[in-house]
């Protein structure tokens, strides 16, 4: 089950390391980020934008 992340957020939501934009891939609940090759999650509807946490592309 996928929870909703909220669109204004989506929209504010940048890269930690590259500054750069995101794209919200809704079936993997992740948050990419082409240019860093790193995947955040999101849990719970909350992306988590540390890099310990991403996953490598």
């Amino acid at each position: 089950m996928s929870v909703e992340v909220d669109p204004k957020l989506l929209e504010i939501l940048v890269c930690p390391i590259t500054k750069g934009l995101l794209t919200y891939d809704k079936e993997a609940q992740e948050l990419i980020s082409e240019q860093a090759k790193l995947a955040f999650p999101i849990r719970d509807g909350i992306p988590v934008m540390l890099v310990d946490e991403a996953r490598k592309l």
